[in-house]
C-alpha cells in the first residue's frame, strides 16, 4: 500500500475471485480524491471489471474508503464514470461503505437511467396533408390581413403610421446598396447574353431593346424581389419570431390589441409601397449596366438610348411595377406569417427565418409565371 496522499486504489487480494467462485471483490480507496488533485481515470479499472464481469453472472465491486480518504465532486465524477463502465461490463458497484453523503449523491445521480440517444428520424417526402396544412394556414393568415386592412380603411385599426415610416426606411433606403450592385450586374449579363446571338447577324444595336425590355418587364422586379425576400422577408420573420419567444405578442393580445393590425400591417404596407420605387431604380441601373457593355461593342450612348426611346413603352414599365407590388405583398405575407406562427425557442426563430425565405422565393416564381401568362393572354 502506498503511503503518500495521492489518490489511488488498491484491490483487496483476499476478496479477489478465482475461477467461477464468488464474483464480489473489494477495492480500497486511499488518499485525497479531490478535484484540485490528480485523480485516477475510471479506465484504469477496465482490466479488473473484465475479470470480475467474467467470473459470474452477479459480479460486484465493493468500494471501501482507506487511510487518508478525502473526497469532493472530483471523486463523484470518477464514481459516475466508473459506474457507467461497470454497467457496460455487467458489474454492479456497491458504494454503501463510502461516506453517507457520498452514497446519497450516488443514488441521486443514478436514480434515473439515461435514455440512449435515438437515431434522427429520416425526413420523408412532403405529404399532401402537410401541403394542405400550409395552404390552410396561408389562407387563414391572408384572411386576417384582409380584415385588418378593412379595419384600417374604416379607421378602426390599431395601426401606427409611424411604424410604416420606420419599416419603409428599413426596407427602402437601407436596401439600395445591394440592389445597386445586383441591378448593374444583371443589366450587363443581359447585354452579354444578347450580344452572343445578335453579333452573328450584325444586329448589336438591338442589345438596347433586349436590356430595356428585359429589365423593365422581368428582371428589375424579380431580382429586387429576390433580394428583399432574403433581406426583408427574413428580417420580418426574425423580428416577429423573437417577439413570440419573448411573449410580446401575447402581451398585445392581453391588452386587447390585434397583433396583425399592430405588427403585421405596417410591415406589409411599407414593403408594398417601397417595391415599385426600388424596381424603377433597379430598371434604371440595369439599363445603365447594359449601356456600359454596349459602348464596349462599338455602340455609342446616343444609339443605345435612341433605340430604348423607340422600343420601351410606358406599358412595359407599368407591367413591371404591377409585378413588384404583387411580389412585395407575397414577400411580406410569407415573412410575417412565418414569424407569427413561430415556436417558443431560438431554434424555432431560425426555422421561421428559413421558411420565410424559401416560401417567399417560391411565391415569387409561381406568381411571376402566372403574371407572364396573364400578360401574354391580354397582349400586354
Amino acid at each position: 500500500m502506498q503511503t503518500n496522499n495521492n489518490a489511488h486504489w488498491q484491490l483487496d487480494t483476499s476478496s479477489k475471485p478465482s475461477g467461477q467462485e464468488s464474483g464480489a471483490v473489494t477495492v480500497e480507496l486511499y488518499g485525497a480524491w479531490l478535484i484540485s488533485r490528480a485523480i485516477p481515470k475510471a479506465t484504469e479499472l477496465d482490466e479488473l471489471l473484465t475479470e470480475v464481469g467474467n467470473s459470474c453472472d452477479e459480479a460486484m465491486i465493493h468500494l471501501v474508503p482507506g487511510a487518508g480518504f478525502e473526497w469532493d465532486t472530483g471523486f463523484m465524477s470518477f464514481l459516475l464514470q466508473l459506474h457507467q463502465r461497470a454497467v457496460a461490463f455487467g458489474v454492479k458497484l456497491d458504494p454503501s461503505r463510502l461516506p453517507v453523503q457520498c452514497g446519497q449523491l450516488f443514488q441521486l445521480a443514478t436514480a434515473v437511467k439515461p435514455e440512449p440517444p435515438s437515431a434522427p428520424a429520416a425526413r420523408s417526402i412532403v405529404s399532401l396533408s402537410e401541403i394542405a396544412d400550409l395552404v390552410k394556414s396561408q389562407l387563414h393568415f391572408g384572411g386576417e390581413v384582409t380584415l385588418a386592412f378593412i379595419a384600417l380603411l374604416s379607421g378602426r385599426a390599431r395601426t401606427r403610421f409611424a411604424d410604416c415610416l420606420f419599416f419603409f426606411q428599413q426596407t427602402g433606403p437601407n436596401a439600395i446598396p445591394i440592389i445597386t450592385l445586383i441591378s448593374v450586374l444583371v443589366g450587363m449579363i443581359l447585354a452579354y447574353l444578347g450580344l452572343v446571338q445578335l453579333r452573328q447577324f450584325g444586329a448589336q444595336v438591338y442589345i438596347a431593346d433586349l436590356v430595356a425590355i428585359g429589365m423593365t418587364r422581368e428582371m428589375g422586379a424579380l431580382m429586387t424581389a429576390v433580394i428583399l425576400a432574403g433581406r426583408t422577408g427574413a428580417a420580418y420573420a426574425a423580428q416577429l419570431g423573437t417577439m413570440q419567444v419573448n411573449e410580446e405578442v401575447d402581451a398585445l393580445v392581453t391588452l386587447g390589441i390585434r397583433p396583425v393590425e399592430y405588427l403585421v400591417l405596417p410591415r406589409i404596407l411599407a414593403l408594398v409601397a417601397v417595391m415599385p420605387l426600388l424596381t424603377i431604380y433597379s430598371d434604371v441601373l440595369g439599363i445603365a449596366g447594359g449601356a456600359l457593355v454596349a459602348v464596349g461593342m462599338d455602340l455609342t450612348f446616343t444609339q443605345f438610348f435612341h433605340h430604348i426611346s423607340q422600343t420601351l413603352s410606358f406599358h412595359a414599365i407599368l407591367a413591371g411595377c404591377f409585378k413588384s407590388i404583387i411580389f412585395g405583398l407575397l414577400i411580406a405575407m410569407a415573412g410575417c406569417q412565418a414569424g407569427m406562427t413561430c415556436g417558443r425557442s431560438s431554434a424555432a426563430v431560425g426555422e421561421a427565418t428559413t421558411r420565410a425565405v424559401v416560401l417567399g422565393i417560391v411565391y415569387l416564381v409561381v406568381a411571376d409565371a402566372l403574371l407572364n401568362i396573364i400578360y401574354y393572354k391580354l397582349g400586354i
